[in-house]
């Protein structure tokens, strides 16, 4: 409405009208409008609390209350309480007393009938003193007549979506500082009245003063379908006073798109825009439009009926059953003639209703397609039995599901289900009919996708490739591929390999080193900025670049032991960057015995030459690299290529520290060569030289 008046109708008037309003807020998001308030008659109401706090179930302390309060204190009473639970156990605790003083207890809550809730309303025919039960619902949308006291519980039930489940849940919560001014207000309306508080006068002081918001909690996916209809596809499109949170907002239009209401682009379909015209939750109002189009739109709309009410069969832990056949069964006979109670009977009335509505008939149901019908509403919950459990099942939402044992469904190959917790890693299944398989393949074909799966098995360590019969994460039949697409195959394996670090790669002696070099040149070589980055941050972070392209044919890890590193490492170079590296930074030191020995460049700063001191005689110094400008650190070895001497001045040594290291090493390795004048002795890789 604010968005039309905003764009389409500046000549519109809003008025915002309620007993219990934000008033600011609200003026606030309409540009600051002008607040009227109307101050209604109200008689005095005095407020008495509980003299200690009230733990654990509240109906037998507040029975004793009411007791004490009708005896003292003349009037109709309205008890507030948070449920229909709460309230009949109430109304059964009272029930001696009431009956021998003669008052009337009466429920009121909104499931009951309009004739029950009339009596609650109306003074009794008979004259009798009534005492009336209520939720909320007695709150601020209805007034009853006669009420001069109230006796407030502080509790109310609130819906609370949980993303994980996918299902709204009742909460009971402490009522605000508002609900519970607006009660105590009933008790004033006819003269003065008194409230009694089960809560004590310090708690009080810390009610809040208003309660969350329902949208910051509450299952949002009739709203969003509500939106796509009126063209909104962000949210923030429109003015909130308190906007919809994102996750649960995603949520909704997640599932809209999954029961096909909406597209891709959020835009509503023509599915979407015959749920819309229903007063049903967009699961529900699918699952009957669906099920109309192979004649079950009478089952379709008494499962809506069920579904949309508490279930009214008793938990038996020893005998458990959550199939819905068996709910459905007992509301054939109801509709048959058969004796019901009354909650069953308002089941019947909610399901003819919709009869009417969607022109379905009144001829008792076939349950044999409730397992297809259930599945128009809830594709995301379709169930396999896991291998090798009577109770566990994967839904093809991607979540787990499980039975109690004993369950009259444990066993089925195939669930759908209604109703879960969202607690743990396989939620608890209240509510669930079986479903054959080839139900699910006639009616969702167009659910189905074959696809392709590659992916790597830890147990067999290599990559399996299946293709496999799929609806959403549920896989329905699965089987090897044979010529699977080599480029899946090689990234399930570099998935592994990013897992597991490219140092579980064949690294040897030789790649390590020619890494480490291309590292040097980056760092000194300021002249030439294009050396490729290959270090270990570079390469695990971008494997399909410089990996891939040398894994054809390879599936498992000890496929890649066949990998040449330095080879691959080096096609990274172009061919003048790899003649310019081997004079910039040289692989080897070729020593005066002809060895070639290998140059660590792992410290870019300062390059080691390990090599043994009887190698080097005669030779006066080493060149230095990076052009001249970077001079190695000589690492002279003793027979046990043990480290005796560091220098990067190998002239000096000869000089000034030869002399201190030959009389240490002579003595512990006399079969050497130590001669007195290194520069004009024969180098040997030998422990002596070889006679001429």
């Amino acid at each position: 409405t604010r968005q039309c008046q905003e764009i389409l109708r500046d000549d519109l008037k809003v008025v915002v009208m309620s007993a219990t309003l934000n008033t600011e807020a609200v003026a606030t998001l309409l540009d600051d409008a002008p607040v009227i308030k109307s101050e209604g008659r109200q008689f005095p109401v005095e407020t008495r609390f509980a003299p200690r706090p009230v733990k654990g179930r509240i109906e037998g302390p507040l029975a004793n209350w009411i007791n004490e309060i009708a005896e003292n204190e003349a009037g109709d009473i309205l008890v507030f309480l948070p449920g229909a639970g709460e309230i009949n156990r109430t109304i059964t605790a009272l029930s001696s007393y009431a009956k021998a003083k003669k008052i009337a207890l009466l429920p009121l809550f909104g499931n009951l009938s309009q004739k029950d809730q009339d009596r609650a309303l109306f003074p009794d025919p008979e004259g009798m003193r009534k005492i009336v039960f209520a939720t909320d619902i007695a709150e601020t949308s209805l007034t009853i007549e006669g009420i001069s006291i109230v006796v407030d519980a502080g509790l109310f039930r609130a819906p609370r979506f949980d993303p994980n489940s996918g299902m709204s849940r009742l909460e009971t919560k402490r009522v605000s500082r508002a609900s519970a001014d607006q009660r105590r207000g009933r008790a004033g309306r006819l003269g003065p009245g008194l409230c009694y508080r089960l809560w004590t006068s310090a708690e009080d002081r810390g009610l809040i003063p208003h309660s969350d918001p329902e949208i910051a909690s509450a299952d949002l996916s009739s709203m969003a379908l509500e939106l796509a209809k009126w063209g909104v596809k962000d949210a923030s499109d429109l003015a909130w006073m308190t906007p919809p949170p994102t996750g649960l907002m995603g949520q909704a239009t997640d599932l809209l798109n999954n029961l096909g209401a909406i597209d891709g682009d959020r835009n509503i379909t023509p599915l979407g825009l015959k749920m819309v015209r229903f007063p049903l939750h967009p699961r529900l109002a699918r699952m009957i439009i669906m099920a109309d189009e192979i004649g079950e739109s009478g089952l379709a709309c008494d499962l809506a009926a069920f579904l949309s009410d508490r279930d009214f069969m008793k938990s038996d832990r020893d005998a458990p059953n959550s199939d819905i056949r068996s709910r459905l069964e007992i509301l054939n006979k109801v509709r048959n003639g058969g004796g019901a109670r009354p909650e069953l009977k308002r089941l019947i009335r909610s399901a003819d209703d919709l009869r009417r509505r969607f022109k379905a008939g009144k001829k008792a149901m076939s349950i044999g397609n409730v397992g297809t019908i259930l599945a128009f509403a809830y594709p995301d919950r379709i169930g396999e039995l896991r291998s090798g459990s009577k109770t566990n099942y994967r839904l093809s939402g991607g979540r787990g599901a499980i039975l109690m044992n004993n369950d009259k469904l444990q066993s089925e190959p195939y669930l759908v289900v209604a109703d879960l917790d969202g607690k743990g890693r396989d939620a608890r299944v209240y509510l669930a009919a079986a479903i054959s398989y080839q139900q699910l393949v006639e009616q969702f074909k167009s659910d189905i996708t074959i696809s392709e799966r590659v992916y790597w098995d830890a147990n067999k360590e290599r990559v399996i490739a299946l293709e496999e019969t799929k609806i959403g994460a549920l896989v329905l039949d699965s089987k090897r591929l044979k010529n699977p697409s080599p480029d899946s195959v090689s990234r399930a394996l570099l998935g592994v390999v990013r897992s597991k670090n490219t140092r579980n790669l064949p690294w040897n002696a030789a790649s390590t080193a020619f890494q480490k070099r291309v590292g040097f040149a980056r760092h000194h070589d300021r002249q030439n900025d294009d050396w490729p980055d290959i270090s270990e941050e570079w390469l695990q972070d971008n494997l399909e670049e410089w990996l891939m392209p040398f894994m054809a044919g390879k599936n498992s890890l000890s496929d890649l032991q066949s990998l040449k590193l330095e080879e691959i490492l080096t096609s990274r170079l172009s061919w003048e960057q790899q003649q310019r590296l081997k004079e910039f930074a040289p692989a080897r030191f070729m020593a005066p015995t002809g060895s070639a020995i290998r140059i660590d460049y792992s410290n870019p700063e300062s390059p080691v030459l390990a090599v043994r001191l009887q190698e080097m005689f005669g030779q006066a110094d080493v060149p230095p690299v990076a052009n001249g400008k970077v001079p190695l650190s000589i690492h002279l070895l003793s027979p046990a290529r043990r480290p005796a001497q560091i220098t990067q001045d190998l002239a000096g040594f000869w000089r000034n520290s030869y002399s201190t290291v030959k009389k240490d090493l002579k003595g512990q390795y006399p079969r050497h060569f130590w001669p007195d004048d290194p520069m004009q002795a024969e180098p040997t890789a030998r422990p002596k030289p070889r006679k001429r």
